[in-house]
């Protein structure tokens, strides 16, 4: 019997989600509440679309070709994908089977022990690292980062590929002092092939607002490019020329 799964979303051409063209599954439910979440209402599992592996299975089968031809795969976003990782596992083993590569793109926010299986199934993990400091951390997504860091340091340790995810948040994730710790615990993974510095945006206030939930970064614009490029500068001074920041 396959087992099921609950979606928010599919979008079938995706191309920023891991390397080529990915089509990518928004998994329902995410343990965090992220400050700057552009989709709050990925958060409770109740509201997701019940689906099973063999429907996933048969609709990406018919992107096969462009999947193939890209480089691409399937990527499992969220809400946090890591909730699911008995779905996952089993619709990735599949997807292997299929010669389909597969990206988690995760805050890490999951215990090692429950993912291990899922890990063995996944071609990369994009790293959300929403703070590095364990406080700062606990204010931006009412939860320390224990788990992610415990992740982290598994997906060295078993040297999985990793794309580390940075969003950049004035007053909040910009400091010098924030991006070269940062940088410090990439120089400990030397599993990363790539830094992404994402500029914070407030694309999901009307979101926020429809659900009814007070926003808390409506006096934070986001940051300009300078500040992005300065960013960018500042981490490629401290990182090896192995990684790809962008």
């Amino acid at each position: 019997m396959s087992r099921k799964g609950y979606l928010h979303s599919i979008e079938s051409f995706g191309t920023l989600d891991g390397p080529g063209i990915r089509y990518v599954l928004f998994m329902q439910g995410c343990p965090l509440r992220c400050a700057y979440c552009h989709n709050p209402d990925t958060w409770q599992m109740r509201y997701g679309r019940e689906v099973t592996v063999e429907e996933i299975i048969a609709d990406v089968q018919q992107y096969l070709p462009y999947l193939t031809a890209s480089g691409g795969g399937v990527t499992a976003s969220g809400g946090e994908p890591l909730l699911q990782a008995a779905f996952l596992s089993e619709l990735f083993e599949k997807l292997h089977k299929l010669k389909v590569h597969t990206a988690l793109d995760t805050s890490g926010y999951a215990d090692v022990e429950k993912v291990v299986t899922l890990l063995q199934n996944t071609d990369l993990v994009l790293l959300s690292v929403k703070h590095t400091d364990p406080l700062k951390h606990q204010l931006l997504t009412e939860h320390t980062n224990y788990r992610p860091l415990r992740l982290a340091r598994y997906l060295t340790r078993i040297r999985k590929p990793v794309w580390i995810r940075y969003v950049l948040v004035p007053s909040l994730t910009d400091s010098q002092e924030d991006l070269a710790a940062l940088a410090d615990l990439v120089n400990t993974m030397p599993n990363v092939q790539r830094l992404e510095v994402l500029p914070y945006h407030d694309l999901g206030v009307a979101k926020w607002q429809a659900l009814g939930l007070t926003y808390q970064l409506s006096e934070i614009s986001p940051p300009t490019e300078q500040q992005v490029d300065m960013a960018q500068s500042f981490l490629r001074g401290r990182l090896p020329a192995s990684v790809s920041i962008c």
